[in-house]
């Protein structure tokens, strides 16, 4: 018998890990990694210089990403979708996913102080090595719309401390 594809999302603040821990786990169990930043730079780089050009883009994005992850569940292949699932309406969005499966699911948190975010968020701006740059005030405005899980959304949570 096969084991049940398990749809991964991650759940953290900006800097937390979130995509290094989602590239982690994809490379340690040969599954699909399917990664919002990439996808972005990729499609709409040259539009997204503001934090509503953000949200605008990454609506796009998931219009034509649910079904295909769907599809990719259904027919059989885990998914790890580095999406930020940090709002109820990002996780309501994979709920739906889900729905349309019968796929296992997990839901990373990365939990980590803002001081240790902050620093990292530092670094990882000079490194130059992330695909966007994110200054410390834009860190505390979405940081502001971060909603860790609740119970009642019924998901199957994994905790991470530290990444």
């Amino acid at each position: 018998m096969t084991e049940k594809p398990t749809l991964h999302m991650f759940c953290g603040k900006i800097a937390s890990g979130k995509s290094t821990l989602a590239r982690d786990l994809a490379v340690a169990e040969s599954a699909i990694l399917i990664a919002e930043d990439d996808w972005l730079k990729a499609l709409f780089a040259d539009q997204m210089a503001t934090i509503p050009d953000y949200v605008r883009c990454s609506a796009k994005l998931r219009g034509m990403m649910g079904r295909h992850v769907a599809d990719l569940l259904n027919g059989g292949v885990s998914v790890f979708l580095d999406f930020p699932a940090n709002t109820v309406d990002m996780r309501r969005w994979m709920r739906g996913i889900l729905d349309e499966t019968g796929a296992a699911h997990v839901l990373h948190v990365l939990e980590l102080s803002d001081a240790v975010l902050l620093a990292r968020l530092k670094e990882r701006n000079t490194a130059g090595e992330h695909p966007f740059a994110v200054t410390e005030e834009q860190f505390h405005r979405i940081s502001r719309h971060y909603a860790p899980p609740s119970p009642d959304e019924g998901f199957t949570i994994e905790r991470h401390d530290s990444r």
